[in-house]
């Protein structure tokens, strides 16, 4: 019999643990972990700790990397606005196409070295950060091997010609340049929502629909516990939204008018209902509109927890909330596939016609409001509370959540990978 030599993949990523938020994290922490179990081993390509703003604990970081077989090498990278301004100012062209443009220094000799020692037969690399896709178009370029970029958001949208993003033009133009650089070097593209791939498709349309490959985010099933702590029925209600609420993609002024009308009409107050707004990163923001609406005995603004801790408050409340704006209807937030595992009542504020809706109708989940709209979130809202307090929310299948999870999506990965790669499983 003769033997194969394993096969392996580089993976370029800067969303990978000691960072501590952000579901990009989770989504290359998941594939490292499970691509074994699909007989391909990680080599992951990671930015020095210091690179991170915020970091876990000894003991997180540990846990997060538990019983992973994945070799991984980091290297310095800068942060611009930490490590290179002075009096908080720093020279623009030291953060294009990001503030960790440094981080492409370091990587492109290590990762070499990578390949020189474990001949990967394909390199993998995820966006946002921009950068980590140029390590791995140099290295495409210097070794040959097949490369997948992995668009975890789109890199441009100019679907509104008076708001494009990114608004910067210079910044624009090098996204621009670096999306040309993937149609032409790339192996395969990967999208996260169908939404996503329609636009990729229509702006790359020189690329081979083949090329252009879904693998959505999920959910793990590790960490959530067997048997959650809840009260029971507790007289006031627990609606949680849990993660980052942006101001334009994830706008709650509209709900927050609505909870200070059903709060002057007395169908809400502090006893009961309160919204928990956990790990929102813009809470300074988001407390003046608590002022402005008078409703800050509403709602409380609450600090990031480890992700472990995260989840069982998900699976204790008496029901998680979803926000996305309509100029995000290509997206589905991560947190999303985790709300589903949980299995609590879920109201989502959206766009009808995006692909979270939809998500979330093919699941079975129809608590679904305009989140532009102040009367439809109070209209929503209060379907929703009635229809939870009673038990009778939807709930999504164990069916439905068993495709949703990481290991699935690993499959996916894995496959793509045999594919570019011409590497059939042993």
């Amino acid at each position: 019999m003769v033997e194969t030599s394993p096969r392996r993949v580089l993976m370029i990523a800067y969303h990978y643990p000691p960072l501590a938020g952000g579901s990009g994290i989770l989504r290359t922490l998941g594939f490292a972990r499970h691509l074994p179990a699909c007989g391909w081993q990680p080599l992951v390509l990671s930015p020095s700790p210091s690179a991170y703003a915020q970091r876990e604990d000894q003991a997180g970081a540990a846990e997060a990397q538990a019983g992973m077989a994945a070799t991984v090498r980091r290297t310095l990278a800068l942060d611009a606005a930490r490590h290179l301004s002075l009096a908080g100012r720093y020279p623009r062209c030291l953060a294009l196409p990001d503030r960790w443009s440094s981080w492409w220094l370091s990587a492109v000799p290590a990762g070499l070295r990578l390949i020189r020692q474990y001949r990967p037969d394909a390199i993998w690399s995820t966006y946002p950060i921009a950068t980590a896709h140029l390590i791995a178009l140099t290295l495409q370029r210097l070794s040959g091997l097949p490369w997948i970029a992995d668009q975890r958001d789109p890199m441009l949208d100019d679907s509104d010609p008076l708001a494009p993003y990114p608004a910067e033009p210079r910044l624009h133009r090098m996204h621009a340049w670096i999306e040309q650089r993937i149609a032409a070097r790339s192996a395969a593209i990967v999208c996260t929502t169908p939404g996503a791939m329609a636009m990729h498709r229509q702006r790359l349309a020189q690329v081979p629909r083949q090329r252009f490959c879904l693998i959505e985010n999920g959910h793990d099933d590790d960490g959530y516990p067997h048997h959650p702590e809840r009260t029971g029925h507790r007289s006031r209600f627990l609606l949680l939204h849990s993660g980052v609420i942006y101001p334009s993609e994830r706008d709650p002024q509209p709900l927050f008018e609505a909870l200070a009308r059903l709060r002057r009409d007395g169908v809400l107050h502090a006893r009961n209902f309160q919204l928990l707004l956990r790990a929102t990163g813009h809470d300074r923001y988001l407390a003046g509109l608590l002022v402005k609406y008078g409703i800050a005995d509403l709602v409380t603004l609450a600090p990031l927890l480890p992700h472990g801790a995260a989840l069982q408050e998900m699976q204790a409340a008496d029901g998680l909330l979803l926000l996305q704006a309509a100029n995000c209807n290509g997206q589905i937030p991560a947190k999303l596939y985790e709300y589903l595992r949980c299995r609590r009542p879920i109201l989502a504020l959206t766009d009808l016609a995006g692909d979270s809706a939809a998500k979330l109708r093919h699941c079975g989940i129809d608590t679904i409001g305009q989140l532009a709209s102040s009367a439809d979130c109070a209209r929503a809202l209060l379907r929703f509370l009635e229809l939870a307090r009673q038990g009778r929310a939807p709930l999504a299948s164990h069916a439905a959540i068993a495709l949703q999870s990481r290991q699935e999506r690993c499959n996916t990965l894995a496959e793509l990978l045999d594919q570019v790669s011409h590497r059939s499983p042993p």
